[in-house]
């Protein structure tokens, strides 16, 4: 499940970053919905038609083996964003969807290039009232980022024996893992011949992580269905979603006087040089560093007595001294996680300021870049995730949840040091208030400080609520009968995805609800188990919503 907005330089500066830091080394996605109901017998659960049954049956009995195979073909494509490339133009892509039309060639499926859209379909066999009707399947076929010191093997070799029973790759879970099991559920139910009178219409987009302008102006001249479901959270339902956000600015290059380098130099004040972190900007950051000039035994004794106290965090000290002057370089290694679900992760970058934090020495760092992007971190920011800290941001809703707040890239740069933060916002606010709350808490911390932010900006995506979409209790029918879980109710997610963009769209898997999201981790997974439980869904789906009654 991914995000749009991110920038493309910024990106590829976080790129080198966790090159440097490569040494070192998600979601439940139901944010404040009702708990899943208790699991129970299936005599109790929705009946399903016997053909959605009978088919769902066969589609894992004979394409179990295959799915696996071609997940494999898709995921050796790294169909990350590259600026200045298009679908048409970047290597990877062109690649990606040449595999993609064999597959539908051999699948017996129709397939249309459309650039920046793929469409692959099975038409319906049977006409009402001679007007076309379509069910439509939005996913999307591009990736984020993958860090490959951070994998077991390369990120785009379908990596099948690490971890017995996980299919490990970019693009498994989100969404090369879905493109695979919504198009042999369409070859399962061309096989059976089930009778329909919907075409079944899969579109993958080419650039959901990065861009999402191309998709709208796909949208102005196509006709979407009428009835959607996209393939990109997680069960049962997902009726509502957070707006994708972000919060910039840059924290400018200090320099020290000569008269201040001198008297600094003259006592060996401990300076904190360097501070960066993450890798890009919907991933809570796994990966963090910091240097120290002038590092006392003392210090560093208090630096490794702190960073043990930490939960969920490895550090590594690589100590340098050179005649009487120790410099020190840490490296912060956490848990990365969906930025959508924070709670999932252990943020590296926040976790490394607190360790830092002033009171460490007997008086404060002296003012460089990097000291005051910590003083950021830990007096706007701190270790919560729901934006306490950020002035007056913080706010809930009683079925989307609260406001969530991460840092997810920190670099450094000639002009300072980059600050991204990544929130997801549920509806109770406007736009217009939250960049105006954001902006006063940036204000007072400026003047606290006596320093000027460069670059302040921020963006706030649109919540979604979707109401009365026709197919939700049909497809929380479905859920219930193969996981047994009586009575589920819609959830609502952290993420945001191109359910906005569609009709009655409803998202549907392919995620469990109660259990991490791997999607845009440094160890994306789907369990085989799970991957043929999604056949058997996505199936069943289809069909209940297409077949002629």
């Amino acid at each position: 499940m991914s995000q749009s907005g991110i920038q493309h330089a910024r990106v590829r500066r976080a790129l080198s970053l966790a090159l440097l830091t490569a040494s070192s080394w998600v979601m439940p996605q139901c944010i404040a919905a009702p708990a899943p109901a208790t699991t129970a017998a299936h005599t109790n659960v929705p009946q399903l038609s016997p053909n959605a049954l009978k088919v769902a049956d066969y589609a894992v009995a004979k394409y179990d083996a295959a799915m696996v195979q071609s997940l494999t073909q898709l995921v050796s494509f790294n169909t990350q964003a590259v600026e200045g490339q298009t679908p048409d133009t970047n290597p990877a892509f062109v690649g990606f969807k040449s595999s993609l039309k064999q597959l539908s060639q051999d699948l017996g499926l129709d397939y249309a290039d459309h650039g920046y859209v793929v469409l692959i379909g099975l038409d319906a066999n049977s006409a009402v009232n001679n007007e076309p009707k379509k069910l439509g399947i939005v996913t999307h076929g591009d990736v984020q980022p993958a860090n490959p010191a951070l994998w077991a093997q390369s990120p785009y070799l379908l990596d099948t024996q690490s971890e017995p029973g996980k299919l490990i790759g970019r693009g498994t879970e989100d969404d090369k893992g879905a493109i695979v099991t919504a198009m042999y559920a369409m070859k399962a139910i061309k096989d059976k011949h089930i009778k329909r009178d919907r075409r079944i219409e899969l579109l993958v987009y080419l650039a959901e992580e990065s861009d999402w302008e191309p998709l709208k102006t796909f949208l102005a001249s196509y006709t979407p269905a009428d009835m959607n479901i996209t393939i990109d959270a997680e069960y049962p339902v997902v009726t509502a979603e957070k707006g994708w956000s972000k919060i910039t600015f840059t924290v400018p290059n200090i320099t020290i006087s000569n008269i201040e380098a001198k008297a600094e130099a003259s006592t060996q004040t401990p300076t904190l040089t360097a501070f960066s972190g993450g890798y890009f900007a919907s991933q809570v950051p796994q990966q963090a560093e910091a240097e120290i000039e002038a590092v006392s035994p003392a210090l560093l004794t208090k630096l490794q007595t702190r960073a043990a106290a930490q939960q969920g965090m490895k550090y590594r000290f690589e100590n340098h001294c050179v005649d009487k002057q120790c410099n020190l370089h840490i490296f912060a290694d956490g848990k990365a996680a969906h930025s959508s679900t924070p709670e999932d992760g252990v943020n590296a970058v926040t976790h490394l300021a607190a360790l830092l934090s002033p009171e460490l020495n007997d008086k404060p760092w002296p003012k460089t870049s990097a000291s005051l992007t910590v003083a950021a971190m830990n007096e706007l920011v701190g270790l919560g995730i729901y934006a306490e800290q950020f002035g007056d941001l913080a706010y809930k809703d009683d079925f989307m949840g609260p406001l969530t707040l991460a840092p997810t890239v920190v670099v450094q740069t000639q002009k300072g040091t980059e600050v991204t933060i990544n929130l997801r916002r549920p509806v109770g606010k406007t736009p217009e208030l939250l960049a105006k709350q954001a902006r006063e808490a940036l204000a007072l911390w400026q003047e606290k400080h006596q320093v000027q932010l460069a670059d302040i900006e921020s963006y706030w995506g649109e919540p979604m609520v979707m109401k009365g979409a026709p197919q939700q209790q049909t497809l929380l029918d479905v859920f219930a009968h193969f996981t047994g879980i009586v009575d589920p109710k819609p959830v609502a997610i952290g993420g945001s995805t191109n359910s906005k963009l569609f009709p009655n769209a409803l998202s549907f898997g392919p995620a469990m609800p109660g259990v991490e999201y791997t999607g845009h981790t440094e160890k994306e997974f789907i369990t085989h188990k799970q991957f043929m439980l999604n056949l058997k869904m996505y199936t069943a789906a289809f069909i209940e919503l297409s077949a002629v009654k």
